[in-house]
């Protein structure tokens, strides 16, 4: 299904402040609500249709919106692109690893064993070095797919719900935060077993989390309102509050140029965080309760989902 062009895209083209050069807001179809966002390697840009079920495609140069649907009962939480350039969704509604064939737009599903069935309220994915996608279940598990093979394997998290963020490194290594368990952990790329790394603020509810070009572990703490850093080679950790009295601190993306981007649900705005001056920028929504849930991006653009306004938004900033 294709959306008309009037309807798809509406541009709002606003000065930004330095280390920004534009950004812009899609309207998508009411009722899609998109969850998570992510871009794709030709240009598109892929969300999760969460209330709907869909897979949705827009394309940034001329506005058009292409909602696939992912199946019956299909609710998608998380989308990421692959590595062969696919989006791969996190569906809770089909309790599935999903994967939209960008060119034929040919879904297929991958279902958790049937002793997980029917919900573990499946949150984002990520893939290691050896192709595997791996995933966060928020009731309490956590999981890898060979989709080569179609093994799937499930394990219980440690202090079980809450399991939510999870990223690769340039290793290849897979790390994954629990909300509910305040923790950050590692997994071995083999057995799954994990080890459990404790944030030096008690409860702080990790969110989500992003590795930058040397490995580090950036963390968004939704109830601290920091974010926090974990270098694993020096064992260390260190920490930041975000602007304002009292910031929620839900997403967390870094960029090729390891810049660290963060959603303020408090401040309804994408804060933009340079480790070297440990400075913030912040960029504010131009309509209130955007809610932003997750962002995604590539050198010179973050890709923004407001789940709240029910809209993509771009901000292209100064690249490095």
């Amino acid at each position: 299904m294709r959306l008309s062009l009037a309807l798809a895209l509406t541009l709002a083209l606003l000065p930004l402040a330095a280390g920004a050069a534009e950004q812009r807001y899609y309207e998508l179809p009411k009722g899609d609500y998109p969850h998570d966002v992510a871009a794709g390697p030709n240009g598109e840009v892929w969300y999760a249709g969460q209330q709907l079920g869909i897979a949705g495609r827009l394309d940034p140069a001329t506005g058009a919106v292409e909602r696939i649907p992912l199946g019956k009962g299909s609710a998608p939480h998380g989308v990421i692109v692959g590595p062969d350039g696919a989006p791969w969704f996190t569906d809770g509604g089909q309790n599935a690893i999903v994967r939209v064939d960008p060119a034929t737009k040919a879904v297929k599903a991958w279902p958790l064993p049937p002793e997980r069935m029917p919900f573990v309220n499946l949150n984002t994915a990520a893939f290691d070095g050896r192709g595997r996608i791996w995933f966060t279940g928020q009731n309490g598990v956590y999981g890898r797919l060979d989709p080569a093979s179609g093994d799937m394997r499930v394990w219980d998290a440690p202090k079980g719900r809450g399991p939510y963020g999870i990223t690769g490194t340039p290793r290849g290594d897979i790390w994954f935060v629990s909300l509910a368990g305040s923790y950050l952990a590692n997994a071995d790329l083999e057995s799954g077993a994990v080890t459990v790394l404790e944030p030096p603020t008690k409860a702080q509810g990790a969110r989500r989390v992003w590795s930058d070009s040397r490995g580090r572990l950036w963390i968004s703490e939704w109830n601290s309102g920091n974010v926090s850093v974990y270098d694993p080679a020096a064992k260390t950790w260190r920490s930041w509050k975000l602007p304002g009295e009292k910031p929620r601190t839900y997403a967390v993306w870094v960029d090729p140029d390891d810049g660290v981007w963060l959603t303020d649900w408090a401040a309804n705005a994408v804060v933009r965080f340079d480790p070297a001056t440990e400075r913030f920028e912040s960029f504010p929504s131009d309509k209130p309760g955007s809610n932003v849930r997750q962002l995604l991006g590539r050198k010179g653009e973050v890709w923004i989902a407001e789940s709240g306004t029910e809209r993509v938004r771009v901000i292209r900033y100064g690249a490095k």
